[in-house]
């Protein structure tokens, strides 16, 4: 398992990223209700969903949600990153000297 210091940061990664999928589902359920064109918009546009969230997502746990979304994905990015720089160094090996 691939380790920063004494700590294995994969399952990190693993459980930032279920989080952010669990409250973008809300964001997701709350713009399909709202229409199918603005759900479309917030599941294929990129940035929409940031857009949504902060001007049209009503729910009465929104800062919760929203903090939850953006926090989650940021520190799941992160901490993927983290675990990929581990694998790359880790699968890198130097050719023997004789060549």
């Amino acid at each position: 398992m691939l380790r920063v210091g004494a700590v294995s940061v994969l399952p990190f990664a693993i459980l930032f990223a279920v989080l952010a999928l669990v409250c973008a589902a809300f964001l997701l359920m709350h713009a399909f209700r709202r229409s199918v064109g603005t759900g479309m918009m917030v599941l294929l546009i990129p940035f929409y969903v940031l857009f949504y969230a902060f001007s049209q997502f009503e729910h009465p746990r929104k800062n919760l949600i929203v903090t939850g979304f953006m926090a989650c994905s940021v520190l799941a990015a992160v901490f993927l990153g983290l675990g990929g720089h581990g694998v790359a160094s880790a699968t890198a090996h130097v050719a023997p000297s004789g060549f």
